[in-house]
């Protein structure tokens, strides 16, 4: 097998948040090209369209001349950025300009590095030539069954399982410098099936992992609606709980109409921190509901907020702790704040 073992994400050297904080400059910026799905994944709360319906959350793809000022506004930070994520709630393929916003990034000089998540329905040449050409450089593949009756169970819908393998297998021939990742969840999977997803997929990635789901979207029961109860992490590592959220310290999401969100899991817009259209990336990030935020979570608070509270992307998913340094982080991030007033 070509591809290494390896989740999505670098777990090995990681910047020490707590000898950088605070940034002046986020490490990654989500950018969502399209906040609606062509799959209703049980897992997933864009998936259930009544809820999303009755959240009044913009479901569409983002406007193109939004998306120019967006990438425009990343000049008024003092340094680049580290990546841009073009994905958040949707199906980044669904907009059809997802190479031109590609191509717009890396042309601007603000971006050195652009990645992608897909369910993998629309990864055919038509599609994925135009990304690669591009410049993306990482693209990361869901697979969500082994076989197609077992992804029509899954995302309430057809699913042509061989073409998809043609598919990867194009992608992968054809893939230039762009890393391509496959994971798959293996509570979907049998013993066999997990052989087969390695022996099917091996040589035509870079990485592959099997994942376990995780109940990372607030307010919503992900081992309700599976039917499964989660015993593992994400990357198969110890559930460890935390009190202190990393990602908005170093990360800042933008949803498909522009409104800015806290964290990338903010499906129902329950953590807007400001808005896109209207605000500059950079007054965003150190705009004052962000950094209450911030520091609410610094005191010990996160528990008291509604959101966050339920949030077990924390306890399951994510690769940093700065728990033990708060009280040290804390006398930092208010003199920062009183340096810019």
């Amino acid at each position: 097998m070509k591809a290494q073992i390896k989740p999505r994400i670098n777990l090995e050297n990681r910047t020490p948040l707590q000898d950088v904080i605070p940034l002046e400059t986020p490490f990654i910026v989500f950018i969502d090209p399209s906040s609606s799905c062509n799959f209703q994944c049980t897992f997933c709360p864009t998936g259930d369209r009544d809820l999303i319906k009755g959240t009044g959350r913009f479901q569409g793809v983002m406007n193109f001349d939004l998306y120019r000022k967006l990438i425009d506004d990343l000049a008024s930070f003092p340094q680049s950025i580290k990546v841009l994520r073009l994905y958040k709630d949707g199906e980044p393929l669904l907009n059809k300009r997802l190479p031109d916003m590609i191509a717009y990034a890396k042309r601007s000089g603000h971006v050195p590095y652009v990645d992608t998540t897909t369910n993998g329905a629309l990864i055919d040449p038509s599609r994925m030539g135009p990304l690669i050409e591009a410049g993306l450089d990482k693209v990361n593949i869901s697979v969500y069954g082994m076989r197609p009756e077992q992804y029509t169970a899954f995302t309430k819908t057809e699913f042509d399982f061989d073409q998809f393998v043609t598919n990867v297998r194009w992608l992968y021939e054809h893939k230039g410098s762009c890393e391509i990742v496959i994971k798959i969840p293996g509570e979907l999977i049998t013993e066999a099936e997990r052989q087969k997803f390695f022996d099917t997929f091996g040589d035509y990635c870079d990485r592959i992992f099997v994942e376990n789901f995780a109940p990372c979207w607030p307010q919503f029961d992900v081992e309700d609606r599976l039917g499964v109860k989660i015993t593992q992490g994400i990357y198969q590592q110890p559930i460890t709980p935390t009190d202190t959220c990393p990602y908005i310290f170093y990360a800042m999401s933008i949803n498909a109409d522009g409104l800015a969100s806290a964290c990338f899991v903010d499906w129902g817009r329950r953590l807007i921190v400001g808005d896109g259209r209207k605000q500059s990336l950079r007054e965003i990030w150190n705009s004052p509901e962000f950094n209450e935020l911030r520091l609410a979570h610094l005191e010990g608070k996160r528990k008291q907020n509604p959101v966050c509270s339920q949030c077990g992307q924390l306890s399951h998913c994510r690769p940093d702790n700065i728990d033990a340094y708060r009280e040290q982080l804390i006398p930092k991030v208010k003199d920062h704040l009183a340096a810019r007033s």
